[in-house]
């Protein structure tokens, strides 16, 4: 595991774009695991220039998002297609047929669940998962739990989550309780991941998941065990770890 220490979130955002752009460069038809939220809204903001710059083409990505709530649309101005549209790939040359995304409209959980992972095998895996990290440990929206979960599954959201979200909607009554997310086993599959993490708020939790015992309680912990992490993440957010 390699971590990198930034003075600030632009610096941050910066260093995460500069390590994305790296991967299409080496691999322009390589497959990006991405992730929403306001921590990597910098980071697609970086690669967004990027690309308007002439440095980086997208014509070949392909892409494959953690997570979506279930139970809204794609039009849903909170849905997370609708994030990825308006933060990255409306502002780029990717190809819309290239990036997936779970649906959250289908009711049917087993059978959404089994097409994510089935788009996942056809493309061949993820090379970098883009990750952030939740107040309670979660990655994608893989809350803390008794066991880790290997697939796509969906989720109910913890109350803290839905804390922490619903500054994105009307009120926390709005926010979904559920969610479609990959799987623990499914994001360690990927070759390389990258972990996002900023401010003091984030401290305790980056602490026990990196230094801490692995444990379903706190779901990022698991990282400790994957071969290829990369953590960059701001001085707050390393406030709590001896480096």
């Amino acid at each position: 595991m390699r971590i990198y220490r930034t003075s600030d979130y632009n610096e941050l955002s910066r260093k995460a774009a500069d390590m994305i752009a790296a991967q299409i460069l080496m691999k322009p038809a390589c497959v990006l695991g991405l992730a929403t939220g306001s921590t990597p809204v910098g980071t697609y903001e970086c690669l967004i220039e990027k690309h308007q710059s002439g440095s980086l083409d997208f014509s070949q990505v392909k892409s494959a998002n953690l997570d979506e709530y279930r139970g809204i649309s794609k039009e849903n101005p909170n849905s997370y297609y609708f994030f990825m549209m308006d933060k990255l790939f409306r502002h780029v040359n990717i190809n819309p047929a290239n990036t997936h995304i779970p649906d959250g409209t289908n009711p049917d959980a087993d059978a959404e669940c089994a097409r994510y992972e089935q788009i996942l095998c056809r493309l061949g895996g993820v090379d970098l998962q883009v990750l952030g990290l939740g107040h309670n440990g979660h990655i994608g929206f893989n809350e803390p739990a008794d066991a880790f979960p290997v697939n796509t599954h969906c989720v109910d959201l913890t109350q803290s989550t839905i804390e922490a979200n619903k500054r994105f909607f009307a009120s926390a009554e709005a926010v979904p309780k559920q969610a479609y997310t990959m799987g623990i086993g499914t994001i360690m599959k990927a070759r390389k991941i990258l972990l996002l993490v900023n401010g003091e708020a984030k401290a305790h939790i980056l602490n026990a998941a990196l230094c801490g015992p692995v444990t379903p309680r706190v779901p990022a912990s698991v990282l400790q065990l994957h071969p290829d992490v990369t953590v960059i993440a701001d001085n707050p957010a390393l406030s709590e770890m001896n480096l």
